[in-house]
Formats: structure tokens, sequence, C-alpha cells
């Protein structure tokens, strides 16, 4: 079984996905934090995003891969966990960009399908349901308004002893919708068969609970 989750940065999907994969007793996958760590990558070895040659260079020698734990990945470039460091305010700030990069999506897209394909996977993103699995079998997007999004991503921020205004955040959150939804390859839209779910105001045990109670009946989204 395939459960497809996308939806814009900050709207609540990474922490509902692992909320229901861990109630299910299946794995969560977050696509996100594949993006990441390529994205370290790139980073620490000062590659020029605009050079094709150079971010496949990089692309062809990052070993990535994940370990799983009470549903929850752990990322690995090579021997090294950076499944925290990947969530820094550098990280954040390039990683649209990086994911906008044809090549890039194609490897992810590729190991993506192979981990959730060994077995039953909650998978969250931003083209699960469009482009990866097309033909999951749930489908769910998720949105909130940007106060909302600003409020979880400061708290998120604050954990880490970082220091930004709300209002930067926004700023922020509202520059990587424009790279996520305008990018030519594999684009943030929402799918037709998708269900659509607005947390703004909604409690995390709501979200997990919906979404729960949607799978345990079957239920599909549609036009």
């Amino acid at each position: 079984m395939i459960i497809a989750i996308d939806g814009p940065a900050a709207s609540g999907k990474s922490t509902t996905a692992l909320g229901v994969a861990q109630v299910l007793g299946i794995r969560y996958l977050d696509t996100g934090a594949m993006y990441r760590a390529v994205t370290l990558a790139v980073i620490r070895e000062k590659v020029d995003l605009s050079n094709v040659k150079s971010v496949d260079a990089c692309l062809s020698h990052i070993e990535l891969s994940l370990k799983f734990e009470n549903s929850k990945a752990h990322v690995f470039l090579g021997d090294e966990d950076v499944t925290e460091v990947i969530r820094g305010i550098e990280v954040t700030r390039t990683v649209s960009a990086v994911s906008a990069l044809p090549s890039v999506r194609r490897k992810m897209v590729s190991l993506q399908r192979k981990i959730a394909w060994q077995g039953d996977t909650i998978v969250e993103g931003r083209d699960i349901g469009t482009v990866v699995f097309p033909n999951a079998d749930f489908k769910f997007f998720i949105v909130a308004d940007y106060e909302t999004r600003g409020e979880r991503r400061l708290n998120d921020i604050k954990k880490m002893g970082i220091d930004l205004s709300t209002e930067e955040i926004i700023k922020d959150l509202k520059r990587r919708d424009k790279i996520d939804s305008s990018r030519m390859h594999s684009p943030l839209t929402k799918a037709e068969d998708a269900i659509e779910i607005d947390t703004s105001g909604m409690t995390l045990e709501e979200q997990i609970g919906l979404i729960i109670e949607t799978v345990k009946k079957g239920e599909k989204g549609g036009k």
C-alpha cells in the first residue's frame, strides 16, 4: 500500500505523515529529507547550480541511504547520519533551487520508488501523487494559510537556536512556493484524485485521525 501526501513547506504534512505511519505500523518516507541531503552535499562541495556538469558530477558520487527506525527514516550521506544537519537554515534556503534541477529529481524519484516498493509506505513530498506514485492507493494534498505555516516553521527553527521573525519566515515560504510551483520539472501541484486537507486551525491529532479514518474507510479523492 502506498499513501501519497503532498503539499507546500510547513503545511504540516511531515509531522502528520509520521504520525499516520506510526499508528498504522508502516514506514514513512520523507522525500524532502532526501532532497535536503543532496542539497547539503551540493553546499559542502560548493557546486555551481548553473553548471549542469558540476551538478551531475556531484550526484554521481553521492552515497545517499535511509535506515528506518520506528517508522521514521534516518538519512545518511555515506556513513554520516545527517538527519538533523539537513534541517539547518542554509539547506532550507537552498533546497528548492536544488530540487528544481531535472537531474536531481530523476535520481531521487528512482530511489524513492525503489524504497517505497519494498513494503507499505506513506510517502510525503511535492510531486508524490502526480509523478512519483500516480497510482498510489490514497492521495492527500495538505495546505495551510501562511500565518499557520509561519508559526510552525518558527517553532521548528527556534529548537535549532535560529533567530528569525515570522515575517521573514513567511517571505521565505512564499519564495519557496513560487519556485516549487513554477519549476518546469515535477512542479508542486494537487493531483486530480487527491483529497485536500486544510490544516489551518487543526491539531496534529485531528490531522492524523482524519487521514487514518479516510484510509480505513477506503475513501478516494476525485475531481
